[in-house]
């Protein structure tokens, strides 16, 4: 990544009132006077109202946010123009400045220069983009906590507490000949674990990040006339699927966007599965819907409450094999004999009906904490934890689990070889080596102009 040049993108979204093309770098004062004019005198930094140069023609008003190193997001002088205006006119203004001899940013390169220049950890650079990506309240809460260092935090302690603890057992290695003991292989056990314990309540609490350019996706499955349809139509609030007594209504996957305080996913109905498809729709349908909740994060497996003979329900269940499932006795409303489909499968059966929104609630929440992990209350000291940081996190643990079987076994020299390596796995929160493959796998997740 060449920090000599100066690169410029947009940073706004499309379709706003207005937009913003930033650019940083060595050169971005001496670009930024080619192109504005200000009203009065030009200032060393803050900002300044005046005229844009989109091209030789063409200029409109604006603003011009300076910021000079190394007080700037990215260590380096830092230009923000803001001006209303479309997308045509904005890109000219970009055209503009790549003629001045500046470089298109790539994707996270703004985050990724402040990286390398000491402005943010690699946990506060990779929080940037979770703010970005963040679908709901809770996630950007939990990503702002991230930004603010909490996650550095927590690995710095757990890192001073690994050192204290390697510290004291490469002690008493180094005078193993004398009668001293700096600490008994029962307290560095109990250290240890305790070091164990944080860490695993930093992963049972963080969030589980989901992107939204690929939202995880929730199924209905069940018989055919089993109120999948209704299901659907009632979680998402429309009337997105047919809904008709007459069995096989739904032959396709049907999908919509359902939204709560905590989460997004998609959710979709697909046609109803049979143990024996009649004909060549039925297996095509069949092969489309076992293909669909094949992929998907779970799957609500509805059964008709008022059935008596669930042989089908049973045997469509092992079709399709779920991970995650929640099992719902649907049309609960409707006054039945029926023996309770739990019984027959041996797990709970949550009772809901579509028509009066009985066990909806419910089942929403359950959804949500199947997706979201463990329920988050208002103000809970939460983080976002990325695939990395949770990958970072489980070799400490795993490593540290074996330094105490090695500590249990009277194998100190090699206990203390596990928790050096614990301890420069933690270290890799905060910063990794400036390994090019590695910056390009993290910020190529960002946004071009972020």
């Amino acid at each position: 990544m060449n920090l000599s040049d100066t690169i410029v993108a947009v940073s706004s979204t499309t379709g706003g009132l207005r937009s913003i093309v930033r650019l940083t770098g060595p050169e971005t004062i001496t670009a930024c006077r080619q192109v504005f004019t200000p009203r009065g005198s030009w200032k060393a930094r803050g900002i300044m109202a005046g005229s844009v140069a989109l091209d030789a023609d063409l200029a409109i008003d604006g603003h011009l946010y300076l910021f000079v190193a190394p007080h700037s997001y990215t260590g380096e002088s830092l230009a923000e123009i803001h001006i209303e205006a479309g997308k045509v006119l904005v890109e000219s203004l970009v055209q503009n400045l790549l003629a001045k001899g500046l470089r298109p940013a790539g994707p996270g390169e703004f985050t990724a220069r402040a990286y390398l220049n000491g402005k943010l950890d690699l946990a506060q650079a990779e929080a940037v983009n979770e703010i970005i990506a963040s679908s709901n309240r809770f996630q950007l809460d939990a990503a702002e906590r991230l930004l603010s260092g909490r996650l550095t935090q927590t690995a710095h302690a757990v890192r001073e507490a690994l050192l204290d603890c390697l510290s004291l057992i490469e002690a008493g290695l180094d005078f193993s000949d004398d009668p001293i003991e700096f600490i008994t292989a029962e307290q560095a056990i109990d250290r240890l674990n305790n070091i164990k314990s944080n860490l695993e309540d930093l992963l049972a609490g963080s969030i589980r990040y989901e992107s939204l350019i690929d939202l995880p996706s929730i199924g209905i499955a069940g018989a055919p006339n089993a109120g999948k349809s209704s299901l659907l139509n009632a979680l998402l609030g429309q009337q997105r699927s047919i809904v008709s007594e007459q069995r096989k209504t739904t032959r396709d996957v049907l999908s919509g966007l359902f939204t709560s305080d905590r989460c997004q996913c998609v959710l979709f109905d697909c046609a109803g599965l049979l143990v024996s498809p009649e004909n060549i729709l039925d297996r095509l349908a069949q092969q489309t819907a076992i293909e669909a909740l094949h992929h998907c994060q779970a799957i609500l497996f509805c059964v008709d409450a008022t059935k008596s003979d669930l042989d089908e329900d049973l045997a469509i269940l092992t079709l399709i094999e779920p991970r995650t499932t929640v099992y719902l006795a649907t049309k609960c409303d409707i006054p039945t004999h029926a023996e309770a489909p739990g019984k027959s499968f041996g797990v709970e059966f949550l009772p809901t009906s579509a028509h009066t929104q009985e066990g909806l609630d419910e089942l929403k929440r359950r959804i949500e904490d199947i997706l979201c992990g463990t329920p988050l209350q208002e103000g809970q000291d939460t983080v976002a934890l990325t695939a990395r940081h949770k990958q970072v996190v489980g070799e400490a643990l795993e490593t540290i689990g074996q330094a105490i079987e090695e500590i249990e076994q009277g194998s100190e020299e090699t206990a203390a070889a596990m928790l050096r390596a614990a301890y420069e796995a933690m270290s890799d929160i905060e910063t990794q080596p400036v390994d090019e493959q590695v910056l390009d796998r993290i910020f190529g997740r960002f946004c071009v102009g972020k």
